[in-house]
C-alpha cells in the first residue's frame, strides 16, 4: 500500500480543516460511479432518520382497527393514508419504518465507530512497536476473529445479567440496557478485525522517510502513531469503517430479529421483520418494508466502501 504524506507541523491547534480532512475520503466517494449512487442513498436514510419523527404521519405505537390495510389505504380519520399500510395490530408501517430506522442507524454508528476507535488504537500501537508484543495483541485477535460474529454477540449478550455497569451506562444515556449492550458487542465483534487492517496499514507508513524525520526530531511514538502515521491512514480508516458499518447494520438487524436488539414497543427493522413473517403470504409489504430498507442501507454503504476505495486507489481487498 502506497500513501501521500500529509504533514502534521504547523497544524498543531483544533481547527474546522481537521474535521473536513477526517471526512475526505467518504466524499471523495462521489467523484465514482459507485461513489455517487452509495453516498446519496446512505445519506437518504440518514436523514429519513433524523427527520423520521417529524415526518411520521402516525404514532409508531399507536394500534387501530384497521388491520392488514395495504398501502396508500385511507386512514381511519381521513386524513393522511397508510403509505405502506398497517400490520396484524394496525400500525402504520411507514411510521414505523422512519422510526426504526434512528434506532438502526444510530446503534450501527455508534457501535462501527467504537469498534474501529479501538482497534485502530491497538493495531496501530501493535504494529508500531511490533516484536512480541505485536505476535501477543494478533494471536488474541485472531482468537477472536475466529469466531462467527452473530456467534460471538449472542455470548456477550449471555453474560450481561452479570454486567453491572451496563445499568450505569444506560442510566446515564437514559435509556434501556439492550441498546448499551448492542454497541458493547459490535465494539468488540469489529476491533479485532480493524486492528489488522490497521496494524497492516501502520507496517507499510511506519518506514517511510516522514516517520524516520520524526523519529530523528525526538518525538515520542504517541505523537508518531497518531500525528504521522494516523492521518496517512485515513483512506484505508474510512473504507474499513463503511465496512464495519454494514456488517454492523447486518448484525443489529439480526440480534432485533432473534429478539435481542431494541427492547419493544419501539420499533425495529429486525423485529419487525420477525414479528411479520408469519403474514409474509396475507400482508407481504408489512416484513417487506423493513427487508427492502434493510438492503438497500447495506447496498448503499457497500457502494460508498467501494467508491472510497476506487478515489483513493486502494487495493480491492485491503491487507489484514
Amino acid at each position: 500500500m502506497t500513501t501521500s504524506h500529509v504533514p502534521s507541523e504547523g497544524n498543531n491547534n483544533f481547527s474546522v480543516a481537521k474535521i473536513v480532512d477526517l471526512f475526505r475520503p467518504i466524499f471523495s466517494a462521489f467523484r465514482t460511479p459507485a461513489g455517487r449512487v452509495g453516498l446519496p442513498l446512505v445519506l437518504l436514510h440518514v436523514g429519513l432518520a433524523v427527520l423520521g419523527g417529524l415526518l411520521a404521519p402516525y404514532s409508531p405505537t399507536d394500534f387501530s382497527d384497521l388491520q392488514y390495510a395495504s398501502p396508500f389505504t385511507a386512514s381511519e380519520t381521513g386524513t393522511i393514508p397508510h403509505i405502506l399500510g398497517t400490520d396484524q395490530f394496525g400500525r402504520d408501517v411507514f411510521s414505523r419504518l422512519l422510526s426504526g430506522a434512528r434506532s438502526i442507524i444510530v446503534i450501527s454508528a455508534v457501535g462501527s465507530i467504537l469498534g474501529v476507535a479501538i482497534g485502530t488504537a491497538i493495531g496501530m500501537i501493535s504494529g508500531y512497536i511490533g516484536g512480541k508484543s505485536d505476535e501477543v495483541i494478533m494471536r488474541v485477535a485472531d482468537g477472536l476473529m475466529s469466531f462467527p460474529s452473530l456467534l460471538l454477540a449472542l455470548l456477550v449478550l449471555s453474560v450481561s445479567d452479570s454486567l453491572a455497569w451496563l445499568d450505569g451506562i444506560s442510566s446515564a444515556l437514559a435509556t434501556s440496557k439492550e441498546p448499551v449492550l448492542v454497541v458493547a458487542t459490535m465494539a468488540i465483534v469489529h476491533s479485532p478485525r480493524v486492528a489488522r487492517v490497521l496494524r497492516s496499514a501502520t507496517l507499510s507508513i511506519k518506514v517511510q522517510e516522514y516517520v524516520d524525520s520524526a523519529r530523528l526530531r525526538g518525538e515520542s511514538a504517541i505523537h508518531i502513531i497518531f500525528r504521522e502515521i494516523l492521518p496517512n491512514a485515513l483512506p484505508v480508516l474510512a473504507v474499513e469503517g463503511s465496512v464495519r458499518f454494514s456488517y454492523a447494520i447486518l448484525l443489529a438487524s439480526s440480534l432485533g430479529f432473534l429478539g435481542l436488539g431494541v427492547e419493544p414497543p419501539s420499533p425495529d427493522w429486525g423485529a419487525m421483520i420477525a414479528d411479520s413473517r408469519s403474514i409474509l403470504t396475507r400482508a407481504p409489504w408489512v416484513p417487506l418494508a423493513p427487508a427492502a430498507a434493510v438492503a438497500s442501507l447495506v447496498v448503499g454503504v457497500n457502494l460508498l466502501t467501494e467508491g472510497i476505495r476506487d478515489a483513493q486507489q486502494l487495493p480491492s481487498e485491503l491487507p489484514e
